[in-house]
């Protein structure tokens, strides 16, 4: 049974594209210049770049509808801040800060007079530096206040500022209660790295953290400013010195936007390049240098339109869509070889318009298919819950669009322009008239430099590069051995394996050090941190967000199983718990009152704030009634994103237990703003790549007209992704929203490989799966190689950058390319053979031989023998009897090549029907002078 047509959408658009490249071909002219004309207009949007930027690291890299966003929007409103009783741990936000961390040399212990002299000093120095803005501002007019005074830091604070002091005292850790006070000081983010001795005494420490904490005012970025200039180059003979400020990030950040504009350049460079050696030929007049030239530009005429097109309409410019012209590139010299693999495919003797007719039939068809898949997939990516993830593929969508269009105007209009030179047999440098051969006795020099227009006498076609030549006879027939195509899958089921290892070991998330350049004092400052002072993490918020008899001993009793609870997770202290509720507890019994009624409860308040005034702001009071409430969770051994999504995922499965009857919980971090990235990156990628493949298939089986044949473009998309997904953890990148735009862009250009094959697979008219792979790799096989091979080349560049994300995106897309380009060329092509139902049997035309003549079965519309293309019996290129070159009918003339002529079948019916089919169904040309007449025919005998 024969496979049922499923070309009613590609057939119509071959035609389409057949007349539309017949119209380039016949107007070249404005095709190039109004592309010229328009990315010069919309290339002046990139005078708005400045002030379209947003790199806002907050608005940009965490999730718009995070669930920490809306609780930090829970706890501004009902817990006000107190700015005369200022208090770290109660902030909504990071706050406005410096800090310095001083990590002792060698293995020498920072707890020493002289280390301390030199902190005691640089304190000094920081609390010296002033700034003018509109008046002179010091430190003590820009810290934030408690009781009055700038907020210390605690461990100066304890030994008085007297370096002697450190030596004799016994400071336990973490909790320390100074001689005569009964509150307790927290030194587990002060002092790092510590070693403490039977008694629980501080007896070694490597590090030290200073913290200097600002009033949000006037003036307090400009301090933050002067004291980076101040810190940079200080040192110390006892300890190195790393230092930050609450605005280091932003501004790190903040120059690796410009960082990349050289990688660019070199990029384009690279591109240019490699696309001319490929292109070049030592046929003077058959050379695509220029050709090659073109295309690279095309791509960046797609890149300055699109990208001034978004500038102008206010589209913000994200540091991610930086990576943005590289992928551009890589897509639009891609198709731009697609275009000059099938333009050396046409007849050399046909008119420009023709050529440029045939090769806009199958090439523009098939960058068609992938530029709606790209497109698509890059408009479902603006689903995603990430601002830089959205503009990313907003910029790039449209980049690829007007990619698309300059390659089937801009990029084939020259391709036209150089037809005509090449149609007058002109030199491709000096554009001067050339003769094919060269006189007799001349040089080989005036060989190789004056002569060329040189083609294939016997298909008419330009001469089969060696790169082609070699998938021809060689890799591709080597594919079809039965223990070739064993092997392939043996590497495959390897590759496959090893990929889905990696899956389960990827890590997750955006490290904040990870927007900063390796050379940036950043990373060096969050390397000590997370060295010496991870033993203790972020000081979480236990909220309580309804109304609560707290004065009810048995709803408190349930209370307090519920922060019990809290408290027995892995990664939180039992210990280091703050309890307003408890401390008021503390304070009835010692004040002998009874709590154990509303009125009592409510009446005693006052005189609890007043004795313990930062407990204050941990109780929403109004209208005597406490709307809300908070304690505080000490979280422990937070070193890396796998704690923190431990972490994450403790709290929530707390937080939406039931087993908490009591009151609803939630909990807090400002940290967490950037945490809630664990909980969406991971169903963001699934979902985004899930809908992108779904979006191929439909597309693919509307284009591709071979149901079968679109499976396995989406069973190779599924197929990269694993191994892409699993090559990455192996590699060292982690899944963030960096790598996870690049995972769906991966699904586009595996489409690019993947359906580039399959369309030529099954638009062959060989008679076996073998025979079409062959063919196949022979058309596309070098030009999808190019493809790659181009864009591993635009991005390599990027692997000397000292910037994470554009490492990242080298690496990932690396792994598309090679892994794509491996599915295209050795995958896919044997599994399309092993598995495609439309065999060469289904081929196989009825005929009937009259009188020594092939006739064709006129009621099934067939032609000859199908078998290579051929009207009749191709075994010897003859119509008919083939043992004397000449058929038995006598009424017939042929040619030399024993091909029907025009003046033939004059009174002979048979031979009548024969050259009607010939001419009609086979759309027959001819090559050179009438010598040899070759069957072009789109007519797929598989379909009836």
């Amino acid at each position: 049974m024969g496979c049922r047509r499923t070309d009613c959408v590609e057939r119509p658009l071959s035609q389409l594209f057949e007349k539309f490249g017949r119209l380039v071909g016949s107007y070249p002219i404005g095709f190039l210049l109004v592309p010229l004309v328009v990315s010069f207009i919309l290339g002046g949007g990139f005078s708005f770049i400045e002030r379209r930027t947003d790199n806002d690291i907050e608005r940009q890299f965490t999730p718009k509808n995070g669930p920490s966003k809306k609780v930090r929007d829970f706890v501004q409103k009902n817990f006000q801040s107190n700015e005369s009783a200022f208090s770290s741990q109660r902030l909504y936000s990071l706050g406005t800060y410096a800090t310095i961390i001083a990590v002792a040399d060698g293995k020498s212990n920072i707890m020493t007079k002289e280390a301390f002299e030199d902190i005691i000093k640089l304190d000094h120095k920081v609390k010296s530096i002033s700034v003018v803005v509109d008046r002179k501002l010091t430190f003590n007019t820009l810290c934030s206040k408690a009781n009055g005074t700038c907020v210390p830091n605690d461990l100066l604070e304890i030994i008085g500022y007297n370096a002697s002091n450190i030596s004799h005292m016994n400071i336990t850790f973490p909790l320390y209660t100074s001689p005569g006070s009964s509150k307790p000081t927290f030194l587990g983010s002060t002092i790092g790295g510590v070693r403490k001795n039977g008694k629980g005494l501080i007896d070694f420490a490597k590090a030290v953290k200073l913290v200097y904490f600002l009033e949000n005012r006037t003036g307090a970025e400009a301090w933050l400013q002067q004291f980076h200039k101040t810190l940079n180059d200080q040192e110390s003979r006892y300890f190195t010195v790393s230092h930050y400020t609450s605005q280091s990030q932003q501004e790190e950040f903040d120059k690796v936007t410009a960082d990349g504009i050289p990688f660019f350049s070199i990029t384009y460079a690279l591109a240019i390049t490699f696309s001319v050696v490929s292109c070049l030929r030592l046929d003077n007049v058959r050379n695509k240098v220029w050709v090659a030239s073109m295309g690279v530009l095309s791509a960046g005429l797609a890149v300055l339109s699109s990208f001034g097109l978004m500038l102008y309409t206010g589209v913000p410019f994200v540091m991610t869509v930086a990576n943005s012209p590289f992928l551009i590139l890589g897509i639009g010299v891609d198709d731009m070889f697609i275009m000059v693999s099938n333009w050396q495919h046409t007849n050399v003797k046909d008119s420009v318009p023709t050529r440029m007719a045939h090769t806009y039939k199958e090439a523009a068809m098939s960058i068609t298919i992938t530029t709606l898949t790209d497109v698509l997939g890059f408009y479902i990516g603006l689903m995603s819950d990430f601002a830089s993830i959205q503009y990313f593929c907003l910029y790039t969508s449209t980049a690829i669009m007007f990619c698309y269009v300059y390659n089937i105007t801009f990029f084939g209009a020259f391709l036209a322009l150089n037809g005509r030179r090449e149609d007058s047999n002109r030199h491709w440098l000096t554009y001067m008239k050339v003769p094919t051969e060269a006189p007799p006795n001349s040089s080989s020099w005036y060989t190789l430099c004056c002569t060329g227009g040189d083609y294939d006498k016997e298909t008419g076609v330009e001469k089969i590069q060696p790169v082609n030549n070699f998938f021809k006879k060689y890799y591709g027939p080597l594919l079809t051995k039965p223990w070739a195509k064993v092997v392939v899958i043996l590497i495959y089921v390897v590759y496959l394996a090893v990929s889905i290892y990696g899956c389960f070991h990827v890590e997750q998330g955006l490290d904040l050090q990870d927007l900063a350049g390796d050379d940036s004092y950043v990373i060096s400052y969050y390397k000590q941190d997370r060295r010496y002072f991870s033993s203790y993490g972020p000081n979480v918020m236990l909220v309580v967000t309804k109304p609560f008899p707290y004065w009810n001993t048995t709803k408190r009793s349930e209370l307090r199983t519920c922060t019990d609870d809290f408290k027995k997770l892995d990664v939180v202290s039992e210990k280091l718990y703050t309890s307003w509720l408890d401390a008021y507890m503390d304070f009835g019994k010692k004040s002998q009152l009874n709590l154990n009624s509303e009125r009592s409860f409510m009446k005693n308040l006052p005189a609890f704030f007043k004795a313990l005034p930062e407990f204050e702001q941990d109780v929403n009071i109004e209208r005597k009634t406490i709307w809300a409430s908070r304690f505080f969770l000490q979280t422990v051994h937070i070193a890396n994103t796998s704690m923190e999504i431990k972490m994450m995922d403790g709290f929530e499965e707390k937080r939406s237990c039931k087993s908490c009857k009591a009151v609803p919980l939630i909990t807090f971090h400002p940290a967490f703003i950037y945490y809630d990235q664990y909980d969406v990156i991971v169903p963001s990628t699934v979902l985004n790549i899930g809908v992108t493949t779904a979006v191929m298939l439909v597309i693919s089986l509307l284009l591709i007209p071979n149901p079968l044949c679109s499976l396995w473009v989406t069973f190779s998309i599924g197929s990269v992704i694993v191994g892409v997904t699993g090559f990455m953890a192996l590699w060292g990148v982690r899944l963030d929203m960096v790598s996870m735009i690049i995972l769906v862009v991966c699904v586009g250009f595996t489409v690019d490989f993947s359906a580039h094959i399959s369309y030529a697979f099954v638009s062959s008219k060989k008679p076996s799966g073998n025979d079409r792979m062959v063919d196949a790799l022979f058309i596309l096989g070098y030009p999808i190689m190019q493809g790659a091979l181009s864009t591993i080349l635009g991005v390599v560049v990027l692997a000397a950058s000292k910037i994470h994300i554009f490492r990242t995106f080298f690496k990932i897309l690396t792994l598309v390319m090679v892994f794509g380009l491996l599915h295209g060329i050795t995958f896919l092509p044997v599994f399309l053979t092993l598995f495609t139902l439309c065999s060469s049997e289904k081929n196989k035309v009825k005929q009937e031989v009259k009188d020594g003549v092939v006739v064709p079965n006129v009621m099934n519309d067939r032609p000859a023998n199908l078998m290579n293309d051929r009207p009749a019996n191709v075994m010897n290129d003859r119509p008919a009897n083939v043992m004397n070159n000449r058929p038995d009918n006598k009424d017939c003339s042929y040619d030399n090549k024993g091909f029907m002529t025009d003046t033939c079948c004059r009174d002979t019916m048979i031979c009548k029907e024969n050259l009607n089919v010939h001419r009609q169904q086979f759309n027959v040309y001819v090559i050179g002078s009438d010598q040899h007449k070759h069957p072009i025919s789109e007519y797929d005998p598989d379909c009836p």
